[in-house]
């Protein structure tokens, strides 16, 4: 993939390596637009993100690294925004950055990506905990915040899959995402996971493409190594699904790019 703009900085705590190494690691890979988009701030769940006292820190890492290699390689900033409503604050949301990623990580702060919690899948109907992951991506999109639905499927990860078509569950999430003109990014982290596949899956991908839909792609790196691996299963996928072009963002603002 030429594009990847989903990627992580150890100062989010649970990642590893120096953003040199993660951009030298994409130069090697051949990708020409490689974005960072570490865990935003917020005062909830601390221990898996930045603080925003960290925040110029990160920001003034990433405009350097872009200075440094702009001959090899263009770099991007932005952050991963975790979308829980009461959490949300403006020093991220209006921060001077190319894109937002919004992403759910939490039902009702409930962290159901997080091993230490998978206990709790046995305590609800799996179709329930479906419709409720995607009834939050349909609210994250309305919220017209963001420029990327991080993961689209996520909930997936632990592979309890849901008893309702899952076409039908994230339609209206779908609808909501083309309505507020969101890309979605194919993210290879899923491959990393039990589920085995990336997000979303092609069957999703295909309901997206049906909207016109865009799209972009993510390592979703938390260790350099990880950068750009699957990349030709992902790019296969988005040609099987009907993509030709993808986007990035500078300053917010959408551009295309054929693969």
């Amino acid at each position: 993939m030429i594009v990847d703009l989903h990627n992580h900085t150890k100062l989010c705590n649970h990642a590893e390596g120096e953003i040199d190494e993660y951009i030298e690691k994409a130069i090697k890979c051949g990708i020409k637009y490689f974005g960072f988009s570490e865990h935003a701030p917020m005062n909830f769940d601390q221990k898996y993100r930045i603080g925003f006292e960290q925040m110029k820190e990160y920001e003034e890492s990433v405009l350097k690294a872009k200075e440094k290699y702009k001959e090899k390689i263009e770099i991007f900033l932005g952050y991963e925004v975790d979308y829980l409503k009461s959490y949300l604050d403006k020093r991220v949301l209006n921060a001077d950055v190319d894109y937002l990623i919004g992403s759910v990580h939490f039902i009702e702060e409930w962290g159901f990506d997080n091993p230490e919690f998978i206990g709790n899948y046995e305590n609800q109907d799996i179709d329930e905990i479906w419709e409720k992951y995607f009834n939050a991506i349909e609210e994250m999109a309305k919220s017209r915040l963001f420029d990327i639905v991080g993961h689209l499927d996520l909930i997936k990860i632990f592979k309890y899959m849901p008893k309702k078509d899952i076409n039908q569950i994230a339609k209206n999430a779908l609808l909501a995402i083309k309505e507020a003109d969101m890309s979605i990014e194919i993210n290879v982290a899923g491959f990393r996971k039990p589920v085995g596949e990336a997000y979303p899956s092609l069957s999703l991908l295909k309901e997206a493409k049906k909207l016109d839909i865009a799209i972009t792609f993510a390592s979703d790196a938390h260790k350099p190594e990880q950068v750009g691996l699957f990349s030709d299963k992902v790019i296969d996928m988005a040609k099987n699904a009907g993509y030709n072009e993808c986007v990035i963002y500078r300053k917010r603002k959408k551009e295309f790019i054929k693969f």
